[in-house]
């Protein structure tokens, strides 16, 4: 597989076109266990999220300590827990200053499903489908985590999570509400390849 390493300039215009072209990109995660592969997913949904125009991002209310990556350089890793119990993926979008990010929420496993498996607690053969369909379910495959991954850039080589694409082609997205938010609830920002089997139920 011939993989190429996304640049900062990939991450710099609006979320809902970052989000659009992410899809069909491959998210790779480093082993820094020696138990560990390298495990790959290939991007098969994601949601846009703006700055003080978008009542449902965390950046709405302006820059403050706990979301102050969305307001730096873009391609960089916002993780957050959700409930208490789920990270939650994103990356910061436009340039630096304004605030932007889009949320990975589902990736198809190409390559370590063992390793995720295991971080997931399930048997090794276990339908891909259960790896990593859905935000939470992503980070605990992938290993991710807000004290570790938080503010890391996935445009750096040397970086443990990065983004790459390969010769894959989209076919179809399809643009639906987002999931799970109260506020600007109607504005079609989540994206998915269509047809895809493993985007989040």
């Amino acid at each position: 597989m011939s993989l190429q390493l996304l640049t900062p300039e990939f991450f710099q215009p609006p979320p809902d076109q970052v989000a659009q072209r992410l899809l069909g990109k491959l998210l790779v995660r480093k082993p820094e266990n020696p138990e560990d592969e390298t495990a790959i997913g290939r991007i098969v949904e994601t949601e846009a999220y703006f700055g003080a125009d978008d009542a449902a991002a965390h950046a709405y209310s302006g820059q403050t300590p706990r979301n102050a990556v969305l307001f730096g350089p873009p391609g960089m890793a916002y993780v957050y827990l959700i409930y208490g119990l789920h990270y939650c993926l994103n990356i910061s979008c436009e340039p630096e200053g304004k605030a932007g990010c889009v949320l990975l929420r589902a990736v198809e496993p190409v390559a370590g499903l063992s390793t995720m498996a295991r971080r997931r607690g399930l048997q090794p053969g276990v339908s891909p489908r259960l790896l990593a369909s859905g935000p939470g379910r992503l980070c605990q495959a992938m290993a991710i985590t807000r004290r570790q991954h938080n503010g890391i850039s996935v445009t750096h080589a040397a970086s443990v999570l990065t983004v790459m694409e390969d010769e894959y082609r989209v076919q179809d997205i399809a643009a639906t509400p987002r999931i799970g938010i109260r506020k600007a609830a109607d504005r079609l920002l989540r994206f998915t390849l269509a047809g895809n089997s493993f985007v989040s139920a």
